[in-house]
């Protein structure tokens, strides 16, 4: 077998319970990127998990640094919004002050994303519980983004998440659509959405963002030299730019 080279190398910071997004990055990075996880720990997707997740945050993003990965994200969207508005650019901070690397939240992916697309209005679909679908709610009316839609499928232990078939996230995103949306938004990163985010556009003719593909997109960004990742939908065919007047950190 041909030895692939890797280029470019990717920290993934990952909820310990967390089955999904590992193979879902796999999938969706190209060839010459190179994936490099560690764990932070939480069992179920609830406000106290959510907000203890990152303690851990400064100790297993140095570890990640001793692989010499070139960013840093963490892509899970509950823990990154879940301190409102402004809470994502303390987490990178702390990353990155600790590291000596870049980095990125799945909160931070997900507003640079809908700026790159044009979104102001959304339907929010996710598998855990309303109380978590408010507090990103909560997070993208604070940046400006209307929330036209939102439907929780209840579940809070994320074991029980990464066992979701694809199928539950293609049903609960055409649930939540309304006419005015701007994009379907299918929050949390343990959601399997890579395989039904382009089935799910040609339905409904808009963009199907998820915590995964918007965090793919970042990150690819970050690195440079990536221009199409075809297969999973919109964002990471296009792979847009971020307008200036958007973000402090366009390029």
């Amino acid at each position: 077998m041909d030895h692939i080279q890797k280029k470019q190398r990717v920290g993934l910071l990952v909820p310990s319970s967390n089955t999904t997004q590992e193979p879902e990055f796999s999938a969706q990075l190209p060839a010459s990127v190179s994936l490099h996880v560690t764990r932070l720990a939480l069992a179920s997707v609830d406000p106290d998990s959510t907000l203890k997740i990152v303690e851990e945050l400064e100790k297993e993003s140095r570890k990640l640094a001793d692989a010499d990965v070139d960013v840093i994200v963490l892509a899970a969207t509950a823990p990154s919004t879940r301190m409102g508005k402004g809470y994502d650019a303390q987490l990178i901070k702390r990353i990155e002050d600790a590291t000596g690397k870049r980095a990125t939240t799945a909160a931070t992916a997900m507003m640079e994303a809908f700026a790159a697309m044009g979104v102001s209005r959304v339907a929010l679909a996710a598998p855990w519980a309303s109380q978590t679908n408010g507090v990103v709610a909560a997070f993208l009316q604070a940046h400006g983004i209307e929330v036209v839609s939102q439907v929780a499928m209840e579940v809070t232990r994320n074991n029980d998440i990464g066992r979701l078939v694809p199928r539950t996230a293609f049903d609960h995103g055409l649930l939540a659509d309304r006419p005015a949306a701007d994009a379907i938004f299918l929050a949390c990163g343990n959601w399997w959405t890579a395989s039904i985010t382009e089935a799910l556009e040609a339905r409904v003719g808009k963009p199907v963002l998820s915590t995964n593909n918007m965090a793919i997109w970042a990150v690819l960004r970050m690195l440079g030299g990536h221009a199409s990742v075809p297969g999973f939908g919109r964002l990471l065919r296009d792979m847009p730019g971020v307008p200036t007047l958007a973000t402090g950190r366009a390029a």
